[in-house]
């Protein structure tokens, strides 16, 4: 199973690229989302990989994070979703957003993703909604009253968005006082959330 690739980059395509590792070209399918970060020909990446084995065919998927790889395994985990789908929803989405959307049930930004038309979004949100949390890692959480200074909608929307992720309530609590602090009473609801996954994870 190779896992990673480490080398330069000796072309791009429109859904792929050649990357060459010791002078062995490893053909790799990537979303445009990962194309763009990893750059252009000459330059030296690191792709973390997903090989797919089937009875007619290998591939290797490439991903610019390891969280984008870890997206890529829950979604073709859905029934209905395949490599291809999965790749035009991490092309349309980045992986903060695509959490966003499925703390907050919205399937319609699921949808925005080519191929993805209304019921297999509904269902992608409805599958995964329950499995995302343990992604952020949440590790320990900061005392709960500290979430509650605001006193704002937000604050219980925000907790209301991590706890529909998986986490517990005092973990939710933890990350959303701790981007609260950082970010101030006034913080938006988007904001509060994006912040506290990225508290989350560390």
């Amino acid at each position: 199973m190779i896992a990673k690739l480490y080398g330069r980059i000796d072309e791009t395509g429109v859904d792929s690229l050649v990357i060459d590792v010791n002078g062995v070209g490893y053909l790799v399918q990537a979303s445009a989302r990962t194309l763009a970060v990893l750059g252009g020909a000459g330059d030296f990446a690191t792709v973390f990989t997903e090989m797919l084995v089937s009875e007619n065919d290998q591939r290797l998927i490439g991903f610019a994070s390891r969280e984008e790889r870890d997206w890529f395994r829950l979604l073709i985990g859905v029934q209905g979703v395949g490599a291809k789908v999965a790749l035009a929803i991490l092309s349309a989405l980045e992986a903060d957003d695509l959490t966003i959307a499925i703390a907050n049930g919205d399937s319609a930004m699921v949808a925005r993703a080519n191929g993805v038309g209304p019921k297999l979004a509904s269902r992608i949100v409805n599958e995964l909604r329950d499995k995302v949390g343990a992604m952020a890692g949440i590790g320990g959480g900061a005392k709960l009253a500290a979430a509650a200074k605001a006193g704002n909608n937000n604050v219980a929307d925000a907790v209301a968005a991590l706890t529909g992720l998986g986490f517990k309530p005092g973990e939710a609590q933890g990350a959303v006082a701790l981007a609260l602090e950082e970010l101030g009473d006034g913080a938006t609801l988007d904001a509060l959330v994006r912040l506290a996954l990225k508290r989350a994870a560390k």
